[in-house]
């Protein structure tokens, strides 16, 4: 049954790439052979009279296998039908019968007996076709020749095109020699049915609906169709029917397929182009589409689908703005096409990504040819091309000369070259070069000059660099080390003593923290809490605890160590020392001291073996005889030379010497109203 073009052209398509069938022409039955065998089709059908079953008194050919294909017999272009192709392959049946005597076996050598047995073999094969409401049937006349009769061999197979059926039918065969010397053989085929795609609208997207049965398995593919070479897939998925489908409009391009087959053997596939006219899809396309420059004057456009373009030649100055026309017009390097009348869409791509590398500031020298081999030159700038022997007040037109002599010289790069004209850069560095040359002369003038009054004015120079430093040193001592002082108020000569101590550690890059500067913010918030909140402060920026040990705490550590935290001792209300040890002393039990505390000590005032041997656990250091250990110790990393360090111990021993004698009095000469214990602290 012919099938309408219309159904054909939807489900396989114009294109070879998107047929999945194989196309005939012309209206005619045909048939071929393996090589080596001769075949024949007779004029026109002929009756099916399979007959009785006969016996082979020698070799015969009978058809053993039958195979199928699907194929398009075309009339005309856009005139195809469904066709059936019928593959049949033949063997040798049978054998040549002994002779029963001696006296027939010596005649088997005669040239009558070998003459039949080196014949060939010749049968008349009848192929047998029906599909409703079509019924055919061939005879097909085969011959093999005597070199390949091999009984019980293959010798090959006939191929017979074609019978038309219709989409969706029921076609059996049978195939048979004449006459019939074994069962004929017969083979049944369903034929496809076309699954349809409904393309509708779905807001901004677009939905696609598979019209089929459930249960039924079926292929779908998106693809790109394109006028020459393979289609490119996209989207292949195997299905189960029916199925609906949104695709995203920013997908659809004019060239997207869709195409949908039943998962069963020589398919038929339904093939359609739905967004060849659709706006939103030429859109997308040229969203999508990329051109790229190819080394050295070469161009590429890549899309997803094929195009029709234009390309020109243009050039843009070196701050941006449009891409300008060349005139006159050279070969084309800028793709344009119009898409529609009132929408016009532009690829721009610039020499410079690929064949001159980096962008630089070069003057564009396009040379055009006519006539008698009359050339003109002039150099392309925002204000037009302007010729470069002229009067203009372009830059071209000031270095016109000086550019002409660097084309002629060699020193410009061709960009193109054709029989009208040829496109030149030229590099501008040399002369970029000379006027910044001026620049720097002005500029060593200008310090040549400065260095002078510099000289005539070298005592307020000197007087300006000692503020500096001065002031670069008061910087650096805000900006010290931490460093929190803890001790004991044994008497008012002893805070007399750590206060001169604070107060030189000070003109260090040191920031020391004592409760002696702190009383008011020492009585509003308590020993226990200021010392945690300055404590906590130091740590955090890298600081140091000092522990200033003497008579008085030592007694207190001692006390602390054999009673623990429930001494009933009382204590002033400015003494942190006292109430410090509650969190120290657990950071030396526990193996946290080294590297945030510092031990310290007068000689004058306390043997090194009184201090408690738990404190050993960090430098414990005796004043002021090993104050440069005791300095590097609070500074820390980065330590200044050694003489300057020397230096600043002996500012701070000669600052502590004084308050250090008044402390030091003979054995058994105590001065009124001194008292030993921590409550003498308390005297502000």
């Amino acid at each position: 049954m012919p099938v309408p073009w219309f159904l054909l052209s939807l489900a396989l398509g114009r294109s070879p790439v998107v047929l999945s069938l194989e196309r005939l022409a012309g209206p005619q039955d045909t048939v071929r052979c393996s090589p080596g065998l001769s075949c024949h089709l007779w004029d026109g059908d002929v009756l099916c009279l399979p007959g009785s079953i006969v016996s082979a008194p020698e070799p015969v050919l009978v058809p053993t296998h039958l195979q199928t294909e699907l194929v398009l017999r075309c009339h005309q272009e856009t005139d195809c039908e469904l066709c059936v192709r019928v593959v049949i392959h033949l063997t040798v049946h049978g054998h040549w019968e002994k002779p029963e005597d001696e006296e027939q076996f010596e005649r088997a050598a005669d040239l009558e007996f070998e003459e039949p047995r080196n014949a060939s073999l010749q049968a008349q094969v009848m192929l047998s076709f029906q599909a409703y409401p079509t019924a055919r049937c061939v005879l097909l006349e085969v011959q093999v020749p005597a070199a390949l009769v091999q009984p019980g061999q293959s010798v090959g197979s006939v191929v017979f095109d074609c019978f038309e059926a219709a989409l969706g039918a029921e076609v059996r065969i049978w195939s048979y020699t004449q006459p019939r010397y074994q069962k004929e053989l017969n083979f049944t085929q369903q034929l496809p049915a076309l699954p349809w795609p409904n393309v509708s609208a779905d807001g901004d997207d677009v939905r696609l609906v598979l019209e089929v049965s459930e249960e039924r398995h079926f292929g779908l593919s998106l693809y790109w169709n394109q006028v020459q070479g393979p289609m490119k897939p996209w989207w292949h998925r195997n299905l189960t029917g029916p199925q609906t489908i949104t695709l995203n409009h920013t997908d659809l391009v004019p060239c997207l397929c869709i195409q949908v087959w039943p998962l069963e053997l020589d398919s038929v596939r339904t093939s359609i182009c739905p967004f060849r006219k659709d706006p939103r899809a030429h859109r997308n396309l040229w969203r999508a589409t990329r051109l790229q420059l190819l080394h050295p004057l070469g161009w590429q456009l890549e899309a997803p689908c094929s195009l029709t373009a234009e390309a020109t030649l243009c050039w843009q100055a070196l701050g941006g703005g449009p891409c300008q026309s060349l005139v006159p017009p050279l070969p084309r390097e800028n793709v344009t096409v119009n898409v529609s009348s009132w929408e016009k869409v532009q690829l721009q791509e610039c020499l410079w990504s690929d064949s001159l590398g980096p962008l630089k500031d070069d003057m564009l020298l396009m040379e055009t040819r006519g006539p008698q081999d009359n050339r003109s030159l002039c150099a392309l700038e925002p204000s037009g091309c302007t010729p470069l022997l002229s009067r203009a007040s372009t830059r071209a037109a000031r270095l016109g000369e000086q550019l002409l002599q660097d084309l002629q010289s060699g020193q410009c790069l061709q960009l193109w070259n054709d029989d009208l004209g040829a496109l030149w850069a030229c590099p501008m560095d040399k002369y970029i070069h000379r006027r910044w040359a001026l620049v720097w002369m002005a500029c060593l003038l200008f310090a040549a000059v400065l260095f002078l009054l510099l000289l005539l004015k070298k005592d307020h120079v000197k007087v300006w660099l000692r503020l500096l430093k001065e002031d670069v040193r008061a910087g650096a001592a805000s900006r010290g080390r931490a460093a929190l002082l803890l001790y004991s108020a044994d008497d008012a000569d002893f805070e007399l003593l750590v206060g001169a101590l604070a107060s030189a550690l000070c003109q260090l890059p040191l920031r020391v923290a004592v409760d002696l500067w702190s009383r008011r913010e020492l009585s509003a918030q308590g020993p226990l809490a200021w010392f945690h909140a300055q404590r906590r402060q130091t740590l955090q920026e890298g600081g140091v605890v000092v522990l200033l040990f003497s008579p008085g705490a030592v007694a207190l550590c001692h006390e602390w160590l054999q009673d623990g935290a429930s001494a009933t001792r009382a204590h002033g209300p400015h003494d942190a020392f006292a109430a410090s040890l509650n969190c120290v002393l657990p950071d030396f039990m526990q193996g946290r001291a080294p590297g945030r505390y510092v031990g310290a000590y007068f000689d004058s005032l306390l043997r090194r073996d009184a201090v408690p041997s738990l404190f050993l656990a960090v430098p414990v250091l005796a004043l002021p005889s090993q104050l440069p250990d005791f300095l590097r110790a609070l500074q820390g990393p980065g330590v200044p030379h050694p003489g300057r360090l020397a230096d600043r111990a002996e500012q701070v021993s000669q600052a502590l010497q004084p308050a250090l004698d008044c402390c030091v009095r003979p054995l058994g000469t105590p001065e009124t109203g001194r008292e030993m214990g921590p409550e003498a602290g308390d005297g502000t």
